[in-house]
Formats: C-alpha cells, sequence, structure tokens
C-alpha cells in the first residue's frame, strides 16, 4: 500500500466528515486504494487511458468513494504499455510490470549507498535539497533547504483558499513520518543493519531527518487542511519489521511531537502502514493517532471496539474480490458493516488495495453491495 505524496485528497462532505470526527454516519464512507482501469471502464463507459480525470469524476458520481480516490491533474492520455508477455522493459532496461494503467517502479531505494560505512557517514542536514529523484529517490523529493515561508508557499500551491469547506475533509498527506527515512535514504538491507547494530549512530541520523520532518509539520500545521494522512510503513504481513519495544525508542517520541504540532493547529492524524498493525496501534494512538488505515492483516473487529471514536479502515481483502464470486464478496461487505456497528470512524476500505488484476465486475459488486448493505442500523 502507498500512500500518495504532497497534494489534497480527494473529499466529500458530510459522511466522510462525520466519519473523520468519529460521529458515525448512517452511510459508511468509503476509502479506497483503487488503481483498476478496466472497472472504471465498466462502470463509466468512458475510457480512463484517453480520458483519465473525466473517467475517474464520472466514476465519483456513479460510487461515492469519499477518499482515497485521487484525481488525476488533467485528461492528458496515458500510454498504453504492451505487458503482453508479462513484463516491459523500461527506458534504463529494467523490467517491469503493469501497475494501474501504468508501470511499477524498479527497486531502487538506496542506489546511492553501497557499505554500511557510507551510510554512518552520511548527514542529512548537508543534503537538504533532494529534489533529484534520479539520484537520491526518497518519494518525498523536495527542496527541504527553504526557509519556512518559501517552503510554505511551495506546499500551499497544492491548497488554494484559506480555510477547509464546513462540513468536508481536505487531507495533506506526508509519506515519509519518519521510519521511511532511513529505509528510503539506505534501502532495506543497510537499513536493517544500522537499525539493529549502529544504534548511536541511528539516533544521530533520526534526529536529523526529524529537523527536515518538523518543517514538514509546522507547514502542515498552517495549510488549510483538517487532516493529515502520515504515512510510515513499521510492519509487514507478519507484524512490526523492528521490534515494540525499538519502535518505542527510536520512532515513537518524535510521532508524538510531530503529531502534537497538527493537534495544536486543530489537525486530525491518520497513519498509514502496510501489513498487520495489530502489535502497534495502541502505541501509534497513544502517540496521538486520530485514525489508523492498514491491510486485512489485522484484527480490525478488535481495534474497532477499542478505538469506537477513531477512524479505521482496511478491513476489505482484495484477494476475496479476485478469487471470491458474489456470495464470498457479500459475506464479507457484511462482515465489514458488522465491524462498522462498533466504531464511528470506519471506512469501507479494501485494505491491500484494488489493483487492475481484480475482475472489474467483482469489483463492481463490492461497490454495488456497499451502497446497499453499508448503512448503519438504528440505535
Amino acid at each position: 500500500m502507498a500512500a500518495s505524496s504532497g497534494g489534497p485528497a480527494m473529499g466529500k462532505a458530510s459522511d466522510a466528515y462525520l466519519a473523520l470526527m468519529g460521529r458515525a454516519p448512517e452511510r459508511i464512507p468509503h476509502y479506497e486504494h483503487l488503481s483498476n482501469p478496466a472497472f472504471e471502464a465498466l462502470v463509466t463507459g468512458m475510457d480512463p487511458y484517453e480520458r483519465p480525470r473525466s473517467t475517474r469524476m464520472r466514476l465519483l458520481e456513479v460510487y461515492p468513494i469519499d477518499l482515497g480516490a485521487w484525481l488525476p491533474a488533467d485528461d492528458t492520455p496515458i500510454p498504453r504499455l504492451d505487458y503482453s508477455s508479462g513484463a516491459a522493459v523500461d527506458a534504463d532496461g529494467h523490467e517491469t510490470v503493469r501497475w494501474g494503467a501504468g508501470a511499477s517502479s524498479h527497486w531502487d531505494w538506496g542506489k546511492s549507498f553501497g557499505s554500511i560505512e557510507e551510510v554512518l557517514a552520511y548527514e542529512p542536514l548537508k543534503h537538504l535539497d533532494l529534489r533529484d529523484e534520479e539520484r537520491m529517490p526518497v518519494v518525498e523529493n523536495r527542496d527541504y533547504s527553504l526557509d519556512d515561508e518559501r517552503f510554505y508557499e511551495e506546499y500551499a500551491r497544492d491548497f488554494p483558499g484559506t480555510e477547509v469547506p464546513a462540513d468536508s475533509v481536505s487531507m495533506a498527506v506526508f509519506y515519509n513520518t519518519l521510519f521511511m527515512w532511513p529505509l528510503l535514504t539506505f534501502g532495506w538491507e543497510l537499513f536493517l543493519e544500522l537499525a539493529g547494530a549502529h544504534h548511536d549512530e541511528l539516533k544521530r541520523l533520526l534526529g536529523d531527518f526529524a529537523v527536515i520532518n518538523r518543517k514538514v509539520f509546522r507547514t502542515f500545521a498552517r495549510l488549510p487542511v483538517n487532516a493529515v494522512l502520515c504515512h510510515d510503513d513499521i510492519c509487514m504481513a507478519s507484524g512490526p519489521v523492528c521490534s515494540p519495544g525499538w519502535l518505542r525508542e527510536f520512532i515513537y517520541p518524535y510521532y508524538e511531537e510531530f503529531w502534537g504540532v497538527l493537534h495544536d493547529a486543530g489537525k486530525k492524524v491518520i497513519f498509514m502502514c502496510d501489513g498487520n498493525i495489530d502489535k502497534v496501534a495502541d502505541d501509534v494512538v497513544a502517540c496521538g493517532a486520530d485514525g489508523l488505515i492498514s491491510e486485512p492483516f489485522t484484527d480490525w473487529k478488535a481495534i474497532a471496539r477499542k478505538y469506537p471514536d477513531k477512524v479505521v479502515a482496511g478491513e476489505g481483502d482484495n484477494r476475496v474480490l479476485t478469487g471470491g464470486g458474489r456470495a464470498e464478496i457479500e459475506a464479507m461487505v457484511r462482515s465489514m458493516v458488522e465491524t462498522a456497528q462498533a466504531c464511528g470512524g470506519y471506512f469501507m476500505c479494501v485494505g491491500n488495495h484494488i489493483p487492475w488484476n481484480v475482475p472489474a465486475e467483482n469489483v463492481k459488486v463490492y461497490f454495488d453491495l456497499c451502497a446497499e448493505l453499508a448503512h448503519r442500523r438504528p440505535s
């Protein structure tokens, strides 16, 4: 799962806002990760490759996907890539596979570092202009050397106006809440070596990355948004990447600090993470998260019961959409609706994504069943 970096999320009035506030709207809203062009074509009768923005807008008229369904910037046609043989080769000679209407990227996180010695010698505060994504891919490739005012102006271009329209959701997104910085900068292997064997250097590096993020969160505190989605993949399908104790020592104190800045400015904090968050959910909420978005590996019913006023999203499973029939999809939707009865901030959400290879007809069944069934019972 990947949160989009920067820019405002699509928000619809009322149901999404009520859920953000934990106020249990009668209609259970959607937060969906959607990249299935065939489904969009099926529903709209339009070509998402020829008119990507118009097609998505029409889809949102048919199915009210409240959050997560990012609008393409315009109707610039998307090239149709040939994946008839299963893979393609990009301009750099890397094999790619299909992803949504486009192509997967090549795994090159950490390509600028060849040894742990290079990692230990790195000084993030001497490399604040990170716009060169080719040299240093870190997802959040911005110029962090700008002063606060100029940095704010750069972000504010994507958030016109001075305040959030009443009863709606406007959301800023940041992919590198903290854990992602060393992971993306150094790559998995070197990051794990750093995390396990070099704690003093790890503290220094995280402290420097935190300087960057203070600028980001000061900016978010000023933006005309009422929610900030903070992404960090601290978990995989089996649970936390590093132990809960490690996270409490090295990561969570920064979450408390950053999210305190947002809360002081009246913003809600939604935490997004891959995998199974059972072993980290309590700590993340204690740090100040107002909501949790993850994948169906998580015990969402337990979390919904424990945090009835938090945003909760990710219970839906694309494996059911892919391999199940209508009966299996309906059983999943009914189970999700049952979970929502315990949680005022619940969103219908296929937590492990709705990618291109999920049968379009099954995706439509899911949304049609949600339209019929995803309502709270009168109390």
